[in-house]
């Protein structure tokens, strides 16, 4: 096992394209390490320069107690998991896990002692002498990491391995995940543009916006404290709501008013957030987490409310997500618009449910609520875990 560090460090392609911008990251030795983002950030790239397989532009990279930007990928002992699984078609299941170590010149009883271990840990010994074609998507990327476990090397390298599976199949390899790394212990660097597998897999998860690391902390924090709108934003799902709203003072405590509403701000969050006193009597970006709403019948907590209409409903068995408009334009600053889809192109972006000057809500309430599209439905609001964010610059206000 071994400490990552990267250290002021960029990439930059021909024609002056910079895919990763003064990126310092310390990653801890055993450490499950997220990169996360869209499309485009530069997570896959920093990734690459770790395993070998990117030039480093500038800057210095270490793994354990030594610098390696002009190492070669085989001298790293690092293994890495694609998202296509790479496994070679005409060789078994125990012919893939055991191939790199014939590379390495070790010895038959040691080969055969590393491939019984790795496919025990991973459920592959009734698939040892089956080909990759005959194996489902789940299997063929259990061979992908096992044949990365088998090496026993300094650490992973993951990018995006689950990205090819289905659903239900994601959800049992991230457990899988978890469990072989409480086991193995080995230091992780796990890319993904999923921030549900980010929060669920990750030690500590660092989120990446256009080459620029934006936050690193662990997911609770990420979800609870996000210090600007981009992360806000792109954390958790549904994604998180934004207005611009007034904030004013309110005796001791405060006030936001947006979309003919007014929401009381508590005093325990103006002592959190002291610094949010100096923007009374201002409009500042106000972000409302989708889970920080409930039908008002219903809801266990409330101090403030919020009549709306349900525009769609999405009945989970476990929540409702609805999904309303309020009389606000939506909130222009670039951070809301990159942070809300990964997606480059119009055609997958969500077609409007309101018109230009009305914003689109989501929120998710008590499963046994009876909301239904078109009723109207009084929202308690849990303002002590309201976002308030700079307009200008997008920065969360009042983080210490």
């Amino acid at each position: 096992m071994a400490k990552i560090a990267l250290e002021g460090v960029d990439k930059v392609y021909s024609g002056g394209v910079k895919a990763v911008n003064h990126l310092d990251l310390e990653i801890a030795d055993g450490e499950f390490m997220v990169l996360v983002g869209p499309s485009g950030c530069g997570k896959s790239t920093a990734l690459r320069m770790i395993a070998g397989l990117e030039e480093i532009t500038d800057g210095k990279l270490t793994i354990g107690e030594k610098v390696v930007n002009d190492l070669p990928p085989k001298n790293r002992d690092i293994a890495m998991v694609f998202q296509n699984y790479a496994l070679y078609p005409h060789m078994t299941v125990e012919q893939n896990l055991a191939f790199g170590l014939k590379l390495r010149k070790m010895s038959k009883p040691e080969i055969a002692e590393r491939v019984k271990e790795a496919a025990a840990m991973l459920g592959l010994e009734p698939y040892l002498k089956r080909k990759p074609a005959a194996l489902s998507g789940g299997q063929r990327q259990r061979v992908a990491m096992g044949r990365a476990i088998v090496r026993q090397p300094q650490a992973f390298l993951m990018d995006e391995p689950l990205s090819n599976l289905d659903a239900k199949l994601r959800v049992q390899m991230r457990a899988s995940l978890n469990q072989l790394h409480d086991r193995l212990g080995v230091t992780t660097v796990y890319v993904t543009h999923d921030q549900t597998e980010a929060m669920t897999l990750g030690d500590r998860v660092a989120v990446m916006r256009d080459g620029k690391l934006q936050q690193v902390d662990t997911p609770k924090n990420l979800f609870d404290r996000p210090v600007n709108l981009f992360v806000a934003g792109f954390m958790g799902s549904p994604a998180m709501n934004f207005a611009t709203a007034r904030v004013d003072a309110d005796g001791d405590a405060g006030k936001l008013s947006f979309a003919n509403t007014v929401l009381p701000i508590p005093t325990e969050t103006l002592n959190q957030r002291p610094q949010l006193r100096d923007y009374f009597g201002r409009d500042v970006i106000v972000g409302i987490r989708p889970s920080d709403f409930d039908d008002a019948a219903l809801a266990s907590h409330t101090n403030g409310t919020l009549e709306v209409v349900a525009d769609v409903t999405e009945e989970l068995g476990t929540e409702i997500n609805v999904i309303f408009s309020v009389d606000t334009p939506p909130v222009d600053h670039d951070a809301t618009g990159t942070a809300s889809s990964d997606s480059d192109d119009e055609e997958d972006a969500a077609l409007p449910l309101s018109g230009e000057n009305r914003s689109v809500f989501t929120a998710r309430v008590n499963p046994r609520s009876n909301v239904r599209p078109g009723q109207t439905v009084q929202l308690a609001v849990d303002t002590r875990h309201v976002h308030f964010f700079d307009s200008s610059t997008g920065m969360a206000i009042g983080l210490s």
